[in-house]
């Protein structure tokens, strides 16, 4: 009797259907033209220069692709996606530990960095 395959179960996991719906590539994003445009130019820039991209800020409300796009963009330049949010920054301290754990040319997303405590923010 052969082994099961380890890629094929029968049970889903919680993240394949985030997984699945989630575009991966800035090709597959729906919407948001102006972005995907400016998006693929940086992108396609730090490539070509073997740098990281230049710091970027979306803005907007809930729903609208946000952090979907900072995961294309670490996807499409072949760097860890690393993510966080404002509230979990308390102190300093915490931000710096996410900062000195970073490879170079990481996407690191802040989510609801509106709401970073100013101590961190200082």
């Amino acid at each position: 009797m052969s082994e099961p395959d380890p890629l094929v179960r029968p049970e889903a996991r919680a993240d394949d259907a985030d997984r699945a719906l989630r575009p991966q590539m800035l090709g597959e994003f729906v919407g948001q033209a102006d972005a995907r445009a400016n998006l693929g130019v940086f992108i396609e820039s730090a490539r070509r220069r073997g740098e990281a991209m230049d710091h970027t800020l979306f803005h907007g409300p809930p729903g609208l692709g946000k952090t979907t796009l900072a995961q294309i963009v670490a996807r499409e330049l072949g760097v860890n996606f690393r993510m966080t949010s404002g509230p979990v920054l308390a102190k300093a301290g915490d931000l710096a530990a996410i900062l000195t754990n970073l490879e170079a040319r990481d996407v690191l997303f802040i989510d609801e960095i509106h709401r970073l405590n100013p101590v961190v923010e200082e």
